[in-house]
C-alpha cells in the first residue's frame, strides 16, 4: 500500500509542476508567438511547447525523484559500513572506486533480490549505487568489485542524464508528431480548421493512438541502441578504474551462470544485468560480446 501511495503521489505531483510550467512558457512566448506558429488550423505553437514540457519535463522530473523511488521500489536500506564486515568492506570499495574516477562518494545501498546491481541519481557526485544481496553473496569479491567498478563508470560518464536527455527528446517527438499527424488527418477528412472550430473528433484520437503506439516502439528502439552502447563503455570504464579487464570478464562470466534480478522498468537500463535478447528491444548486450569486447580492450 505505501509503494502504491508513493506512486500516485509521485505522478499527481508531476503533472501539477508539468501544468504549471506549460502555462509559465506559454505566458513568457506570448500570444501573438504563439499564434504566429499556427498554420492550417494547427495550432503548432501550443503543440510544440506542450510536448517539451511534458516530453522532457516529465523525464527530467523522473531522474531527480530517481534516488528516494529506486530505494522505494527495490526496498534498499543504505548502509555506511558500520553493520558488519560485509557492509564495511563494500562502502570502503566504493569510496575507492570513487576516488580513483575523481567524484564524490555515491550512496551505497544494499536491496533484497536475484544477481543484479544498479546506479542512479540526477547528479554524478550526489549518487546512488546499489547492489542485490544475491550477487554479493555469489560473486568473489574481486567480480564485485569489478561490478562497483561498473556502476561507477556509470556514475562518472553521466549516463543517468544522457538516457534521460535522449528519452526526453524522444518522448518530445512522440508527442508533437502524434498530434500533428493525427489533426492532418481529420482536417484532411473533414475540412481545415473544423477541429478547431468543433474541438477534435473520434478520427483525430484514433490516429493519435495508433501513431502514439509506432512512434514509441521506435523511440524504444533508439533508446535500447543506446543503453547497449552505454554498457560497453561502462564495462571498459571498469576496467580502466581497476587497471585490468579480467575482473569484469569473469564477473561477467559469473552473471551467464546466475539468475539474473528483474528491476522495476525505471531501473532496468541502469543494471548490471538486464535483457539481452539478441533483438532491438534489448537493454544489455549479450554477456558473450561484453566479454568478447572486453578481451580486445587495451589499457588508454
Amino acid at each position: 500500500m505505501k509503494r502504491v501511495i508513493l506512486f500516485l503521489f509521485t505522478n499527481l505531483a508531476v503533472m501539477l509542476v508539468l501544468m504549471v510550467s506549460f502555462h509559465v512558457i506559454c505566458a513568457l512566448i506570448g500570444p501573438e508567438a504563439m499564434e504566429s506558429l499556427s498554420r492550417d488550423g494547427i495550432d503548432y505553437g501550443t503543440i510544440l511547447v506542450f510536448s517539451v514540457v511534458f516530453g522532457m519535463g516529465g523525464a527530467f522530473i523522473s531522474l531527480l525523484l530517481s534516488k528516494p523511488i529506486a530505494k522505494m521500489s527495490v526496498r534498499a536500506r543504505t548502509i555506511d559500513g558500520s553493520e558488519g564486515p560485509q557492509e564495511r568492506w563494500l562502502v570502503s570499495t566504493v569510496e575507492d572506486l570513487a576516488r580513483r574516477a575523481n567524484v564524490k562518494m555515491p550512496e551505497v545501498a544494499i536491496y533484497p533480490g536475484s544477481a543484479n546491481a544498479f546506479a542512479t541519481g540526477a547528479f554524478k557526485n550526489s549518487a546512488l549505487v546499489a547492489v542485490s544481496t544475491d550477487i554479493m553473496e555469489q560473486m568473489s569479491r574481486e567480480e564485485l568489485r569489478a561490478v562497483l567498478g561498473h556502476e561507477m563508470s556509470h556514475v562518472v560518464n553521466g549516463d543517468m542524464v544522457t538516457l534521460t536527455l535522449v528519452q526526453g527528446v524522444l518522448n518530445s517527438c512522440v508527442l508533437f508528431l502524434s498530434r500533428v499527424v493525427g489533426f492532418l488527418a481529420e482536417n484532411a477528412l473533414n475540412g481545415k480548421g473544423e477541429s478547431r472550430r468543433r474541438g477534435p473528433s473520434g478520427i483525430y484520437y484514433l490516429v493519435y493512438y495508433v501513431m502514439q503506439i509506432l512512434l514509441g516502439v521506435l523511440a524504444s528502439i533508439v533508446v535500447c541502441a543506446y543503453s547497449r552502447r552505454r554498457e560497453y563503455a561502462a564495462d571498459a570504464g571498469s576496467a580502466r578504474l581497476l587497471g585490468t579487464q579480467m575482473p569484469m570478464i569473469e564477473a561477467l562470466r559469473r552473471l551467464g551462470n546466475l539468475r539474473p534480478g528483474v528491476l522495476p522498468d525505471s531501473l532496468k537500463a541502469m543494471g548490471i544485468s538486464g535483457k539481452t535478447a539478441k533483438n532491438l528491444f534489448s537493454t544489455h548486450p549479450p554477456l558473450e560480446n561484453r566479454i568478447e569486447a572486453l578481451m580486445k580492450w587495451t589499457p588508454s
